[in-house]
C-alpha cells in the first residue's frame, strides 16, 4: 500500500486554486475590467473544462489505485464530489456563451437585439450561479484537503484523548429565587 497523501493535499490544493482563478476571472456585466463578451466568455469556458478533465484525471487515477492496492485513497471523494458543482459552472457559462452568440450573431445581422437589459440580468445572473458553483467547487476541495492533512488528523487524535472539559474560568450565575408578586408574601395562600 502505498502512502499518497502528500500528493494527494498537493493535487487538491492545485485543483482548488485553478477553480479560484476561473472564479477571479468571470467576466461582470458593466465592469470594463472584466467584460462581458464571446471571447471571454469562451475562454473561461475553455479553461474550465481543462479543469474539469483535470478532476476526472485524478478520480480515475485514484480509482486505479484502489482498484490494485484495495483501499480507497480520501482523496477521491473530494475529487468526485467536485465534479457536480463544475459542471453547474460549466453550464451556467455555457448559457451565457450561448445568449451571446445570439445577441452578437442578431447585431451582425442589423437587427438591434430586443430586451438588451433583460439580456444582460439574465447573463449576470447566470455569471452570477457560475460564481457561486465555482467557490463551492473550491470550497469543497479545501474541506477534502483539511479532512485528509496530517495536521487535522493530529488535532483530531488530540480532541478524542480528552475524555474531560476543561474546568471553566467563570464561576457560574448565582441562582436568584423569583421574586413574590406585588402584595403578596412568601406564606399567604
Amino acid at each position: 500500500m502505498t502512502d499518497n497523501s502528500s500528493s494527494d493535499l498537493l493535487a487538491l490544493r492545485a485543483t482548488a486554486s485553478g477553480f479560484d482563478t476561473v472564479r477571479s476571472k468571470l467576466p461582470v456585466t458593466g465592469d470594463p475590467d472584466r467584460p462581458l463578451d464571446s471571447v471571454t466568455v469562451a475562454r473561461q469556458l475553455s479553461t474550465l473544462g481543462t479543469l474539469l478533465t483535470k478532476l476526472a484525471d485524478e478520480v480515475l487515477v485514484r480509482a486505479a489505485e484502489q482498484r490494485r492496492d484495495g483501499h480507497t485513497a480520501p482523496a477521491i471523494v473530494g475529487f468526485a464530489a467536485a465534479v457536480r458543482s463544475a459542471c453547474e459552472a460549466a453550464s451556467a457559462l455555457g448559457a451565457v456563451a450561448h445568449r451571446l452568440s445570439a445577441w452578437d450573431r442578431a447585431k451582425h445581422l442589423g437587427d438591434e437585439p430586443e430586451a438588451e437589459e433583460y439580456e444582460r440580468l439574465v447573463m449576470g445572473n447566470a455569471l452570477g450561479m457560475a460564481d457561486k458553483a465555482l467557490r463551492e467547487t473550491a470550497e469543497g476541495l479545501r474541506a477534502a484537503e483539511a479532512a485528509i492533512s496530517p495536521s487535522s488528523a493530529r488535532a483530531d487524535a488530540a480532541c478524542s484523548r480528552s475524555a474531560t472539559a476543561a474546568p471553566s474560568l467563570t464561576p457560574p450565575p448565582a441562582v436568584v429565587p423569583p421574586a413574590a408578586p406585588p402584595g403578596r408574601t412568601g406564606r399567604e395562600r
